[in-house]
């Protein structure tokens, strides 16, 4: 079984940077992309990006597009969330999560199997 792993969250100033990491573990020839989600309070869990293990076909939220950048490290089963010019409307939970599908939706958590626990990010203004 797929098991994540996220890290690097924490507290920054608006306009500061972050790099979060979701280790996975347990993943098979079946897996076939990452993706991270985040969730604000009182909101429901949102798309953030997504890349394929193989070809790095990466997709964004339009709300993070040139400023968020989603990049992988195939032989550690590693993926990165770089995250720049943060802003307070960023602050939330986020999540990596595998997917096997290929035809499933890239933007709702649906299209996804296996989740992390999560860590939180906070932005201040």
């Amino acid at each position: 079984q797929v098991q994540l792993v996220e890290s690097g969250g924490g507290l920054v100033q608006a306009g500061g940077s972050l790099r979060l990491s979701c280790a996975a573990s347990g993943r098979t020839v079946s897996s076939y992309a990452m993706g991270w989600f985040r969730q604000a309070p009182g909101k429901e869990r949102e798309f953030v990006a997504a890349i394929t293990w193989s070809g790095g076909n990466t997709y964004y939220a339009d709300s993070v597009k040139g400023r968020f950048t989603i990049f992988s490290d195939n032989p550690k089963n590693t993926v990165y969330l770089q995250m720049n010019t943060l802003e307070p409307e960023d602050t939330a939970v986020y999540y990596c999560a595998d997917r096997t599908s290929r035809f499933r939706s890239w933007y709702q958590s649906s299209g996804y199997d296996y989740w992390g626990q999560g860590t939180q990010v906070t932005v201040s203004s």
